[in-house]
Parts: structure tokens; C-alpha cells; sequence
């Protein structure tokens, strides 16, 4: 299993569950976190994994390729990817303050990076002849964003290239969208929107009554890699608990 932007957060308890579960070996990757993939590497060993750090900035397509290379050589093979990777522009507070620096880096890095990611690691995949991947999204695409357009434009772009590549790798290869609601990650719970009342808004219009944390859903994202989940490609799977209640 290889996960992207498993230094910290969301990434690194996907990393962790993954060990957990039983996974063989574990890809951490990270692009300037090294520490916090480290201390992921740590715990992953400690669950009886074997980790394998994996550093490239994930917008650069040489980079990728590099480490899809590396991933299948020191994992012995990759059958799982996880595309954690995502900018949600965190400091912007208001579609106001949208600049055109932050537009092109969250398009490119939730964007084009995680599409580069499925390119070589699904044509890799699609030469061993099988392998899933899970491309987190977000229910941003659902309601949109006020507060950071180019955020929920770029999550439904992922959407679109996900449904492609599940055309273009069928049936050999899986391609789903794993699409939590709110999570209180350590980011997330630092913001300021958050501690002034953002969080127990969210809380009280939130049918479960709570915000989970990131290891309450790594299992969920995980699950679509999963044998119990062989017949679904292109999907979109929710788990916002209830937040949104997509669906006929």
C-alpha cells in the first residue's frame, strides 16, 4: 500500500490502519514532511509493517514517475495507492481574498497531482496485472465553497479524472473516490473559523453530532481497496455522517 501525504493528518493514520489491516509493506510518502513520515514509518513497524519512505513533490511528473519506480521495487509490487494528497487552502477565510497564485497551486496539486499519481501508478498496476486506487475527495462538491472556490473546483475535478482512468484501467485495475465530510485533524482543529464557533456549528447540523477524527475514517477510505469492494470503479463513497446525505 502507498499513501501520499502520509506524514501527518488524514495520510498518516490511512498509513497506519493499512499496516494494521495487514498490509505487507507500506509506502509513506511525503514531499517536505520528513519528520512527520518518519514518526508514520515508526508506527507503521510498530504494527508489524514494513515501511518504505517515498519523497517527490507530487505537481512535478518526473518526480512521480521516479517514485512510482522506486514504490514497485522496494514494495515488491503496489497494489493498493492511496492519493491523500490535497490543498484546501486553509488560510483563505473568504472567496475575497482568492489569489491567483493560490488558484494555480490547489489545481495543481489536488488536480494534476493526483492525476499523475493514477497515470503511473495504474499503468504500473495495469502491467501487473491488478491493483485499486483510492483518490481522497471531499463532499466540498456537494453544497460548493464560499469561502474557497478553487478548493471545490478542484475536488470535482478529481471526481472526473477518476471516473476516466476507472474507464480506462477496467477491469484490471479500480479507481474510486472516497469522499469524507469534515475531519478534526490537528490543521483543522488549529484554524480560526474553527475555534470561534465554525466547528460546534458544523457539529449541531451534523445528523451523527459529532466531527470525527482521521483514524475514525482511515479504515473507511481503506475499505474501497478492498476485495469486499471488487465491483465498484468510479465511484463516489461518502461518510460525512450525514451531514450531506447524497444520494437518490
Amino acid at each position: 500500500v502507498v499513501v501520499t501525504g502520509a506524514g501527518t493528518g488524514f495520510g498518516a493514520e490511512i498509513a497506519v490502519r493499512a499496516a494494521q489491516e495487514g498490509a505487507r509493506a507500506v509506502g509513506v510518502h511525503y514531499r517536505s514532511s520528513v519528520d512527520g513520515a518518519k514518526r508514520t514509518a515508526d508506527r507503521v513497524a510498530a504494527e508489524g509493517s514494513t515501511p518504505v519512505l517515498l519523497q517527490a513533490d507530487i505537481i512535478d511528473w518526473d518526480q512521480i514517475k521516479t517514485m512510482a519506480d522506486a514504490a514497485f521495487e522496494r514494495l515488491d509490487g503496489v497494489d493498493v495507492l492511496v492519493n491523500n494528497v490535497g490543498d484546501v487552502a486553509r488560510e483563505q477565510m473568504s472567496w475575497r481574498d482568492i489569489t491567483e497564485e493560490s488558484i494555480d497551486h490547489v489545481l495543481g496539486v489536488d488536480i494534476k497531482g493526483t492525476m499523475l499519481c493514477v497515470h503511473e501508478f495504474g499503468s504500473r498496476m495495469l502491467e501487473a496485472g491488478h491493483g485499486s486506487i483510492v483518490n481522497i475527495g471531499s463532499t466540498v462538491i456537494v453544497r460548493g465553497s464560499a469561502r474557497a472556490p478553487q478548493y471545490a473546483a478542484a475536488k470535482y475535478g478529481i471526481l472526473g479524472l477518476t471516473k476516466s482512468y476507472a474507464h480506462a484501467f477496467a477491469p484490471t485495475v479500480r479507481v474510486n473516490v472516497f469522499a469524507p465530510g469534515f475531519i478534526e485533524t490537528e490543521a483543522t482543529l488549529g484554524r480560526k473559523d474553527w475555534q470561534s464557533g465554525r466547528g460546534d456549528q458544523l457539529r449541531s447540523l451534523t445528523p451523527m453530532g459529532r466531527i470525527p477524527g482521521p483514524a475514525e475514517l482511515a479504515g473507511t477510505a481503506l475499505f474501497l481497496a478492498t476485495d469486499d469492494a471488487s465491483h465498484m470503479t468510479g465511484g463516489y463513497m461518502v461518510a460525512d455522517g450525514g451531514y450531506n446525505m447524497v444520494g437518490a
